[in-house]
C-alpha cells in the first residue's frame, strides 16, 4: 500500500509537471508567434504605400519650385537667361536702323517765308546728304550771327509740340518752323544777321546757312523766335 500511495504521488506530479510544461510551452509559442504577425503586419503597408503612393515625386517638385534641388532648379534657370535674352533682342530690334543722324551728314536750308497774322513763318530744313538711313528726333538749336561770327539776338525758344521720330533716307528731309512776330508790327528792335547757326538733335556741331530774310527782331516786344518739332518734308 505504502508502495502504491508514492507511486501514485509521483505519478500525480509527474502529470502536474506535465501540464505546467505544457502551459509554459504554449504561452511561449503564442508570443513567438505575435511578435512576427506584427512586423508581418506594418511591413505589408509600408510596402504597398512605397508602391502605389505617387508622394516620391512631390519632393522633386517641391525642390524645383523652392530652390532645395540645385540640379532641379538649374535648368529653370537657364531657360530664364534664354528667354529674357530673346526678349533683349526683339527690343533691340525695334530701335530706328542706322540710328541718328550726326551733323556730317546732313545739310541745312531755310526755306521760303510764308507770313500770314504779322507772323514771320520760315521752315528750317535738314537734309540727309549720307549713303545711309539714320533720323531726327525733336527740335534744332539755332542763333543768328553777324559777319565776325558773334551771336545777334537771344536764342530762339521752343514751341509747344509732342516730337516726333523722322526717319530719313538718303536724300530725304525733315523741317522744322521759325517763326518771329514782323518787327514793324511788333516794333521791337532789328537787326540783319549774315547766317543761321543750325545744331541738328543731340549734336554739338552746326551748320551754317546765309540769312537773306532781312531784318529780324533782337530785342524789345515780341522780340523771341520760336522752333518748333522736326516733321519729315521740306515744309514748302
Amino acid at each position: 500500500m505504502a508502495y502504491s500511495s508514492r507511486s501514485s504521488r509521483r505519478a500525480a506530479l509527474l502529470a502536474g509537471g506535465v501540464a505546467v510544461l505544457g502551459l509554459l510551452t504554449a504561452c511561449g509559442n503564442d508570443g513567438a508567434g505575435s511578435g512576427p504577425q506584427k512586423v508581418s503586419g506594418t511591413a505589408g503597408p509600408a510596402t504597398e504605400t512605397a508602391a502605389e503612393d505617387p508622394a516620391p515625386s512631390s519632393p522633386s517638385a517641391g525642390a524645383a519650385t523652392t530652390g532645395g534641388s540645385t540640379s532641379a532648379s538649374a535648368p529653370a534657370a537657364a531657360t530664364s537667361s534664354k528667354a529674357g535674352t530673346g526678349t533683349g533682342t526683339g527690343t533691340g530690334s525695334r530701335t530706328p536702323a542706322g540710328g541718328r543722324c550726326h551733323t556730317s551728314e546732313l545739310r541745312a536750308s531755310v526755306g521760303r517765308n510764308d507770313p500770314g497774322a504779322g507772323q514771320e513763318n520760315f521752315p528750317v530744313v535738314l537734309t540727309n546728304k549720307s549713303a545711309r538711313t539714320c533720323t531726327l528726333h525733336g527740335y534744332p538749336g539755332a542763333a543768328f550771327v553777324n559777319a565776325s561770327g558773334g551771336q545777334v539776338g537771344p536764342d530762339p525758344r521752343r514751341s509747344s509740340g509732342s516730337p516726333v521720330t523722322v526717319t530719313l533716307k538718303p536724300g530725304q528731309s525733315a523741317w522744322a518752323g521759325l517763326t518771329f512776330s514782323n518787327p514793324e508790327v511788333s516794333g521791337a528792335d532789328t537787326a540783319t544777321p549774315a547766317a543761321l547757326l543750325v545744331t541738328p538733335p543731340d549734336e554739338r556741331d552746326q551748320l551754317k546757312v546765309a540769312w537773306t530774310a532781312g531784318p529780324v527782331p533782337v530785342s524789345g516786344n515780341s522780340s523771341s523766335a520760336f522752333l518748333s518739332v522736326f516733321s519729315p518734308g521740306t515744309g514748302a
